[in-house]
């Protein structure tokens, strides 16, 4: 689904599961660059990821917890990884029609196939300079995100 999800009271939010510190400071700084409006969400690991979107614990009130635009999931996370929620995600009545774009060092085919397999919106290999980021938070909110 190519159209941007209602957040609560029009909020617009990129959810990131993300378990380095480096990589969620520089996503942060280049989303704001590219879109200043948005908010970014993280979470560390797959387990509070499903956490959020299905709004338990700490995340139970849709205030703290708003739906995302689109979800950045790296695959290797401690406790649950990408591989392991993507399909959950995609196969969830109330969360597949959330655009979910695998962000990860990972080049191999294997992920890319069982990705796109799982419901993978897109796959992205973590750009190797901050240039590329922007460019490629750019492409993704222009394709996701409303008034871009």
């Amino acid at each position: 689904m190519d159209k941007p999800v209602q957040t609560t009271k029009g909020l617009q939010v990129v959810l990131m599961a993300e378990d380095d510190e480096d990589d969620r400071f520089f996503v942060r700084d280049a989303l704001a660059a590219v879109h200043p409006t948005c908010e970014l969400r993280f979470v560390m690991d797959g387990e509070e990821l499903m956490e959020y979107l299905l709004r338990r614990g700490k995340f139970a009130d849709p205030e703290l917890a708003p739906r995302p635009s689109f979800i950045l999931l790296d695959l290797n996370m401690p406790k649950r990884d990408g591989r392991e929620v993507l399909p959950e995600i995609k196969t969830d009545r109330d969360l597949m029609d959330i655009p979910v774009v695998i962000w990860s060092t990972s080049d191999l085919d294997e992920d890319k196939i069982m990705c796109q397999r799982a419901g993978a919106n897109a796959y992205l290999a973590k750009p190797d300079n901050y240039s590329d980021l922007e460019d490629a938070l750019r492409k993704l909110c222009e394709k996701w995100l409303r008034d871009h």
